[in-house]
């Protein structure tokens, strides 16, 4: 932590609100794409670690900005939804909204850096996934009174409330478990195979991993623009992370692209969980694939470290 990331991370923050949580996260996929061509370009990450992933559209900060600053304008009667996170907040002319933003990416920045910072965790999992999903229980908790995981609207109690309907879904075109699978295991080995290849072609640049996580955070423009794209940040993140960590441990490169697809499945179907446990019921936005990507990367690092010996 310094003095330079806390005025860099309030800034991102409220940049997050003013653009709006799912705009700030294209951002973020645009900064990871410029990172990775400077890496492999001239090796250095300083662009990908300070822009893409630190203050400026690092997740923890801008994206989870926009999310408290929704959750905070929805409790404040200023937006209609607190799941609203395409809306730029800087439309509600509201200076307090942006501000929430900007205290938020704070928070996240200093929660991250902990995290990071922790031995046994920082190592073993993915703190900015885990800080995104922190940051936006905390603003749930903080803005609004449905709970952490929602109330049903028909009353529906135990298994049932957990079940998608027309009034209560996340992304309905992809939320039935088969599509959530197929959607996994193709996306995650196009992923898988893209990471290999690219760590193939440029061993001293890690940071390629990231081009298929980069490229769903653009494809959520779309969504922006109400074309029905799928949210797929999850599963190329966490198929890219199993190559990343197998890679040296597995021979085969087909075996590779598998275990990185059956990761991809997984993180696919546990972001759908997440989704059906504490979003669609609810008023403000805890991200399924945050949710999903942290345990996933604690799963496979831990695996790995037991394949490894």
């Amino acid at each position: 932590m310094s003095v330079m990331g806390i005025l860099g991370s309030f800034a991102g923050g409220f940049l997050g609100a003013v653009f709006g949580g799912l705009v700030a996260f294209v951002f973020t996929g645009i900064a990871i794409i410029v990172g990775i061509a400077i890496i492999i370009g001239s090796g250095d990450s300083a662009f990908l670690d300070l822009i893409g992933l630190g203050p400026v559209f690092g997740p923890h900060i801008s994206f989870a900005g926009g999310v408290a600053a929704a959750a905070y304008a929805s409790h404040k009667g200023w937006l209609a939804n607190g799941r609203d996170i395409v809306t730029p907040l800087v439309s509600l002319s509201r200076p307090s909204v942006l501000m929430v933003g900007g205290a938020f990416g704070l928070g996240g920045y200093l929660v991250q850096s902990i995290l990071a910072g922790i031995e046994g965790i920082g190592a073993n999992t993915d703190s900015v996934a885990l800080t995104v999903v922190l940051s936006a229980i905390a603003a749930r908790l903080m803005f609004s009174k449905c709970g952490i995981i929602g109330q049903h609207c028909e009353g529906k109690h135990g298994l049932d409330r957990f079940k998608t309907s027309e009034q209560h879904s996340w992304l309905a075109y992809q939320d039935t478990f088969p599509m959530t699978i197929i959607l996994g295991a193709f996306v995650g080995a196009m992923s898988a195979w893209s990471a290999l290849e690219l760590l193939k072609a440029y061993p001293e640049a890690p940071g390629v991993i990231f081009l298929g996580f980069a490229i769903s955070a653009i494809s959520l423009l779309f969504l922006a623009m109400n074309v029905l794209v799928p949210a797929t940040h999850h599963i190329t993140l966490v198929s890219a992370v199993a190559v990343s960590l197998f890679i040296g441990v597995v021979e085969s490169d087909v075996l590779l692209v598998i275990i990185g697809a059956v990761s991809g499945l997984f993180a696919s179907v546990l972001g759908q969980l997440f989704a059906r446990f504490w979003l669609i019921r609810a008023d403000t936005h805890i991200d399924p694939p945050a949710s999903a990507i942290w345990p996933m990367t604690t799963a496979l690092i831990l695996i790995s470290l037991v394949v490894s010996k």
